[in-house]
């Protein structure tokens, strides 16, 4: 029923002139501000080999794979584009979630999105245009002004609010993780509406791409932090973290209306979106199932203790 979401990217709210869609995403940004401290950022400097670890696979696996799919299936333009996008996007929140009901390490989960979200702002930018330069030509500053906005700004928010109003953060904190999840959902829905026929003309090719992109940030995330000797905790947080995009971040860069203009017809950037609006669905069903299985094992492993 596309009437229920599709309000949310049709342009008829603009608050603060700007498109509902990336205010809803700036305040997502601001609610994950709101849960960090200076102290978080000095976490990093505790465990650098699987933070450097963690935030190189999510930089590499996912945009190789991302260009690799898109080429394998001949990909149209603007789902090609799309596709690489989200592939150069950093960790999802919800892979902290995930991270938990794993029993994998919440901690290395946190500071990894906050690291990879932090890098993304430069990393995404270059990225897309170097691989999908080969579709469009992607205008890297315009992408770099949009991470700056939609993910740096309100984050930095974020923690200055925590550190200096703390009791007034804190009153938001309770209700911040509720309403991210709202707000990704009515994102998701409202490019899921938006592109119904699209999404139904490319189901087939669109939804076994996407399903292997994160199959492979899932499976080589793990199997090759275990190979260089990780443990078993750390592999399992940075196999979430490298396989769970930021899709809602996909989603709102490539509805920008510079981002649009870049392509040769309105039909490609109608295209564009969608691959980042499958995918928020996608790498959370596959989270939860390889959360299901991961926890069943650890409680397996203390009965046997």
């Amino acid at each position: 029923m596309p009437d229920h979401f599709i309000w949310v990217v049709d342009g008829r709210f603009r608050p603060l002139g700007q498109p509902l869609v990336s205010v809803l995403l700036g305040l997502i940004m601001l609610g994950m501000g709101l849960t960090l401290s200076f102290s978080d950022f000095r976490r990093i400097a505790r465990m650098p080999k699987c933070i450097g670890a963690g935030v190189a696979l999510q930089f590499t696996i996912m945009p190789l794979a991302g260009i690799g799919l898109a080429m394998a299936f001949g990909l149209e333009t603007g789902l090609a584009v799309g596709l690489i996008l989200v592939a150069c996007c950093p960790g999802g929140t919800a892979s902290n979630v995930v991270a938990y009901l794993a029993n994998a390490n919440l901690a290395l989960s946190v500071t990894m999105t906050m690291a990879s979200t932090l890098v993304a702002v430069i990393a995404t930018p270059i990225l897309t245009g170097l691989l999908a330069g080969k579709y469009v030509e992607i205008d890297q500053w315009n992408l770099f002004l949009n991470m700056v906005s939609i993910v740096l700004l309100p984050v930095i928010a974020g923690v200055l609010l925590n550190r200096y109003l703390p009791r007034l953060t804190d009153r938001i904190a309770r209700i911040s993780p509720l309403a991210s999840v709202i707000v990704v959902v009515l994102i998701v829905g409202g490019f899921i509406a938006n592109s119904k026929a699209l999404i139904e003309q490319h189901f087939g090719v669109l939804m076994l791409a996407i399903f292997l992109l994160h199959l492979f940030g899932f499976g080589l995330g793990y199997l090759i932090t275990r190979l260089i000797g990780f443990g078993e905790e750390e592999s399992r947080t940075i196999s979430i973290e490298v396989g769970m995009q930021n899709s809602g971040l996909g989603s709102s860069l490539t509805a920008t209306s510079g981002f649009a203009a870049q392509f040769a017809s309105p039909l490609q950037a109608a295209l564009a979106p969608v691959p980042s609006a499958i995918s928020a669905v996608y790498h959370v069903v596959i989270g939860s199932f390889l959360a299901a299985i991961w926890r069943r094992r650890s409680s397996e492993s203390l009965a046997h203790v």
